[in-house]
């Protein structure tokens, strides 16, 4: 019997995104990797093998930027599809911010951190964001 390969029998992943809430404004990053090069997105990445979303956007969170966030909650979902070889949903998470100031703890993924508001998040957005907009979503503060 022949070995599936990744892309004969492909499998959705799950992502993790966190809306960082403060002072009426959410964190955003630009991107370095080559998933989303160059685009803003806000911080978030993989949920691991028995992680709840919170633990994953709270390790995360922790991981990119050095914050510390609580108060964590679920917002929404999107579904993205990269092209014929990347799906992607990703569960949208909204937190407070507690303590500490944005660091670059991951310089060969992001470039720079910025606090913004939804109307005045840089251009050009990661897919997810660009998804999420789509569907008609809005931060309430």
């Amino acid at each position: 019997m022949k070995a599936l390969t990744m892309n004969e029998n492909p499998k959705p992943r799950i992502g993790v995104a966190v809306f960082v809430m403060k002072n009426g404004s959410f964190l955003m990053g630009k991107r370095k990797s080559n998933h989303g090069y160059g685009t803003w997105a806000v911080p978030g990445g993989h949920l691991e093998w028995l992680e709840t979303p919170e633990l994953c956007g709270e390790r995360e969170v922790t991981e990119e930027c050095g914050l510390k966030i609580a108060n964590i909650r679920k917002l929404t979902f999107t579904n993205n599809i990269f092209g014929a070889d990347k799906h992607y949903v990703t569960l949208w998470l909204m937190a407070d911010y507690v303590s500490g100031e944005p660091q670059l703890l991951e310089p060969d993924k992001c470039e720079e951190w910025r606090w913004v508001t939804w109307d005045t998040m840089p251009r050009p957005l990661f897919f997810p964001e660009i998804m999420l907009l789509a569907d008609g979503f809005t931060i309430s503060i």
